[in-house]
């Protein structure tokens, strides 16, 4: 009821009363029985109400048969949504994507409003002539639904385009899902310094917003703000949004923004888990976003870290900033893990394939001591040097830095870990053996984590 009433604030109703139903299973002609129904009717005609909302999918029969006993217009649940996505799409893309989603659900109630053109009965006159004008209508929307479609095949291409340049360019993309209202645009303002509009209602935004943000380390992402989540979201919505949800299907990392406060938020994240199964996204790693523990009393932010020690959640609020630094670094972490070292040799009269480098790859430095040429260290996982050796030819000496993996910050380890290591360590210096040099890289990690 809590997220019904959110809905139909959303939409800008004003809700003047409330009615609750207990039943095994719908009634198949009105969803309730005849005893609510007729609450119903005098709850709408003492309230004068225009419409009543049910927080339910109705059928299109149920819906008619229900309007018929009312005497006032009914809305379900996806005509609810619909409407709301109606209201809030702005871009060409947005409005394509509300508008194939309305047809669709209309197709299955034109006869609704062509009642009064039906055949009723037989016989010479009596014949009325509404089969052909609802396949007329029929055919008009079908026409419809394929401009749209072509519409949104073309947008789909400029996206697909676009991802290829950003895939080529080695440039990660991060999207934002999560259940709708949970703070998802308010973090990409704070994370990107954007202005797209958040506020506290469900489906504030619609359009999916792309901003480049750089992250610790100088690690570059592209974040993606996209279209909320919610409880049983209607399938026309989810085949509509199609081009939309891409970008969460193709992204390097998807973060799952949640409500620390809010007390459903497990069943809330098994909703998105499984609409992100629908849309193909389900194999996309995912690192979890607790929002807004300022609304928690004494919720500090913090770094949750699972058995192997990669982040696996960040608590944080987007609102007062608290624990964002540390998104920064769990994110940029979880990027660099796929990351390698290279060093590339351009030999001196390749200024051009010097330049590639540079505008498609991460250059972390560059050195003339070599006499053959320059010698650019880059940070880029083994596809894309693959790709950028094919292009550039055999001139261009690609070779992979030993130790190359970056592990991004060194993990913390507990104290039995730190006690392993240091009685492991003493018996290494009683029996004379080698501690590894404090400046090799390699053995780097032991010190530091003593030093911890």
């Amino acid at each position: 009821m809590q997220e019904l009433r959110e809905l139909v604030r959303s939409a800008g109703v004003d809700i003047l009363s409330e009615l609750k139903s207990a039943r095994r299973d719908p009634d198949p002609g009105t969803f309730l029985g005849s005893g609510k129904i007729q609450e119903l009717h005098d709850l709408c005609a003492e309230q004068h109400a225009d419409v009543a909302i049910f927080g339910a999918e109705l059928s299109p029969s149920q819906e008619r048969n229900i309007e018929r006993e009312l005497k006032c217009r009914v809305v379900d649940r996806t005509r609810l949504i619909l409407d709301i996505f109606a209201q809030r799409a702005q871009s060409y893309e947005g409005k394509l994507q509300v508008e194939l989603a309305q047809l669709r659900h209309m197709s299955t109630r034109l006869v609704r409003g062509w009642t009064h053109l039906e055949r009723q009965k037989g016989g010479i006159g009596l014949r009325g002539p509404g089969e052909k004008q609802l396949e007329t209508d029929r055919r008009l929307l079908n026409q419809r639904v394929k401009q749209i479609r072509q519409r949104l095949e073309s947008v789909r291409g400029r996206r697909a385009l676009s991802r290829r340049s950003r895939q080529r360019a080695e440039v990660p993309v991060v999207s934002l899902v999560g259940y709708t209202n949970a703070g998802k645009s308010t973090l990409f303002n704070t994370l990107t310094g954007s202005g797209v509009l958040a506020e506290d209602r469900l489906f504030a935004t619609l359009d999916p917003t792309m901003r480049k943000v750089e992250l610790s380390g100088g690690v570059k992402a592209i974040l993606a703000d996209t279209v909320g989540f919610v409880r049983n979201l209607p399938h026309e919505l989810v085949a509509a949004f199609e081009t939309t949800l891409e970008e969460s299907r193709e992204a390097t990392m998807l973060l799952h923004v949640l409500d620390a406060a809010d007390p459903e938020r497990e069943a809330k994240s098994a909703q998105v888990h499984a609409v992100l199964a629908r849309i193909g996204a389900s194999k996309v790693p995912v690192l979890a976003v607790y929002n807004k523990i300022d609304a928690v009393p004494e919720m500090p932010a913090r770094m949750d870290r699972g058995a192997s020690g990669a982040v696996s959640a960040v608590w944080l609020s987007a609102l007062t900033g608290d624990g964002v630094a540390l998104l920064h670094d769990a994110i940029a972490e979880r990027l660099r893990g796929s990351l390698q070292l290279y060093d590339v040799l351009v030999p001196w009269g390749a200024g051009a394939a010097r330049s590639k480098l540079y505008a498609q790859l991460e250059i972390i430095s560059e050195s003339s001591a070599n006499e053959l040429g320059w010698t650019l260290r880059v940070r880029a996982n083994a596809d894309a040097v693959q790709a950028v050796a094919h292009a550039l030819g055999p001139k261009i000496l690609i070779t992979a830095v030993p130790s190359a993996p970056l592990a991004a910050e060194p993990h913390v380890p507990d104290a039995v870990q730190l006690q392993a290591e240091l009685d492991r360590d003493l018996v290494a210096v009683e029996n004379n053996k080698l501690i590894p040099d404090l400046t090799d890289t390699a053995g780097s990690a032991a010190p530091v984590k003593l030093a911890q």
